[in-house]
């Protein structure tokens, strides 16, 4: 009963289905034996499969035929077994298994000395032979009858803190409680957490409510550019443009693709460089109510060619450099340099476009950006992003990361990478500067830092890889800066340099599926790196194999909800 009780609360707990619990045995088979002084005790490996999700009734079988099989071959060595199995060898565990299990049911006894009172006195141990062991003793009342049981847990403090192992304890007796009242209750049914747990982890760490604004980023964009028509939006090499001539160069493009097809529930793919002409064009697509789909054109041909078959773009932006290299899977294209495309767009007014002019009217749940990721399969998947997903996420790092006119934020990752939403938006809609780094330019830390310094850089997105580049070649050039490093994992080394040279460094973890990033976290210096709390309107929760809330410290699956969920 304790073994398929401790069984099922390790798998649950992240041990696997195949739970290898170690048992001492007395040793004392042969009657010529009990006269013996002397230790003659063996230790058993009950191997506990709690494979299929059994019912508890189903385990205890199990556990049952596991514990009478190795009680048969109790006489075999630990030491022999050992020898036999030959397992990978280390000084710091136990060769078979990390968990000890004791059952003490010995008829109790007494020793009576004239004069003396004589009592047991529990003496503590030093070191722990396990990195768990659990011993229970069986209790009798005076007449005879069961007295429970009681007992305590041994822990490694190498491998659990007093109050992970208190849990443990704490689960096991829960379990307990649970399965004698419903033997036919499955593993999986078994409830670990308590009412507060559970309030804890689902309700208050995922308190993350705030209003929507029903506003889409066109709307939000041409408010900001009434407010600062000024103020510098956006900075690539010599060229600058106001907000005032950014918002009048989209409207004027956005006009041209309207009269061309685009609109609501339809893509506009764009394969441009990295220049100010591509943040014009992000917001011209958007401006006329279809949603982009970037194309990097340094991607293989094939990809290109599969993207663009995939999604069935209405109309393809390029310049003529790049035009020529791109494949033709029979898209339209709009080449924006040739002669008469230039003359047509600049036809047009630079006033707002509104719903009058739309082919529909342009709402928050209509799709605002397609990017195609690789995900798991290496093919190429679309995900679409609606407006009200990323004007939720663009609101929460507002909030986050408040800018001003006087800051300027280095645009450096690659178009067809949703982390440029942030590059480019977060800026445009709190007065800030987009400064757009060069292609050149991304991959020379020296180019970058004096790139930085040049254009009075304020903030800063990119990988971990591209600021290890950075800081081991140029460490001062963070110096000041606003860090946020996101997309792949944070060593410590980097955190510690970030750090202690940035004004500020913020970890930031999404997927594309959950609109760029999901949670984020001020990293602090001599503190572990982590994901972080979620952001505004959405959940975050580690979850078992039957969707069920995990306790803290037990390994799941990270699961993503709430406002930022694509199509």
């Amino acid at each position: 009963m304790l073994q398929a009780g401790l069984a099922a609360l390790l798998s649950r707990l992240g041990a696997g289905e195949d739970v290898p619990i170690g048992s001492p045995v007395a040793g004392r088979l042969d009657d010529a034996l009990d006269e013996l002084v002397g230790c003659f005790m063996n230790t058993l490996v009950l191997r506990t499969d709690v494979s299929g999700d059994p019912a508890f009734r189903a385990l205890l079988d199990r556990a049952r035929d596991t514990a009478l099989g190795a009680f048969e071959n109790q006489d075999v060595p630990f030491e022999r077994l050992v020898e036999v199995l030959d397992p990978v060898r280390s000084m710091g565990r136990n060769p078979l298994f990390q968990v000890m299990l004791s059952l003490q049911n010995n008829e109790h006894t007494d020793l009576h000395l004239p004069g003396l009172t004589v009592a047991p006195e529990p003496v503590g141990a030093d070191t722990a032979k396990f990195d768990l062991s659990l011993t229970l003793m069986e209790r009798q009342a005076d007449d005879g009858t069961p007295g429970g049981l009681d007992g305590f847990l041994e822990f490694s403090h190498d491998v659990f803190d007093e109050s992970t192992a208190a849990s443990v304890a704490e689960r096991l007796v829960r379990l307990l409680e649970q399965v004698a009242d419903d033997p036919d209750l499955p593993v999986s049914g078994i409830e670990l957490l308590t009412d507060e747990e559970r309030h804890r982890i689902l309700a208050e760490w995922n308190d993350t409510a705030h209003p929507l604004p029903p506003v889409t980023l066109p709307e939000a964009f041409q408010r900001q550019a009434a407010r600062s028509p000024e103020a510098v939006a956006v900075v690539y090499g010599g060229t600058e443009l106001s907000y005032g001539e950014l918002n009048a160069r989209a409207n004027r493009l956005a006009r041209q693709l309207i009269a061309l097809g685009a609109g609501p529930e339809r893509l506009v793919a764009l394969a441009l460089p990295r220049t100010e002409q591509m943040v014009v064009a992000l917001l011209a697509v958007l401006k006329s109510g279809a949603a982009y789909l970037p194309v990097d054109p340094a991607h293989p041909a094939e990809r290109i060619e599969l993207v663009l078959g995939d999604a069935r773009p209405a109309l393809l932006v390029t310049d003529s450099a790049i035009s020529g290299r791109l494949p033709d899977p029979g898209v339209p294209r709009l080449v924006l340099d040739e002669p008469g495309t230039a003359a047509a767009v600049a036809a047009h007014d630079a006033a707002d476009v509104d719903d009058a002019e739309r082919a529909a009217p342009l709402h928050p749940a209509h799709a605002a950006y397609v990017l195609y990721t690789s995900g798991s399969t290496g093919r190429p998947k679309g995900v679409a992003i609606e407006h009200r997903n990323l004007m939720n996420f663009l609101l929460a790092m507002a909030e986050r990361f408040p800018m001003d006119t006087g800051d300027r934020l280095l645009a450096v990752t690659t178009w067809s990478f949703d982390i440029a939403g942030l590059e480019v938006y977060v800026p445009l809609l709190s007065g800030a500067g987009v400064v757009v780094g060069e292609d050149g330019v991304v991959l020379d830390p020296e180019a970058l830092t004096a790139l930085i310094e040049r254009a009075g850089v304020t903030v800063m997105q990119a990988t971990p890889a591209l600021w290890q580049e950075l800081v081991t070649r140029e460490p001062e050039a963070v110096r000041g800066l606003r860090v946020l490093v996101g997309g792949e994992a944070v060593p410590g080394t980097l955190a510690e340099t970030l750090t202690a040279h940035a004004a500020e460094v913020t970890n930031l973890y999404g997927p594309t599926e959950t609109t760029i990033w999901s949670t984020a976290t001020r990293l602090v210096a001599d503190e572990p790196v982590t994901l972080g709390r979620p952001i505004r309107n959405t959940g975050v929760f580690v979850l078992d194999g039957g969707l069920r809330p995990v306790p803290v410290g037990v390994a799941g699956e990270l699961y993503l909800s709430g406002a930022g969920v694509a199509r």
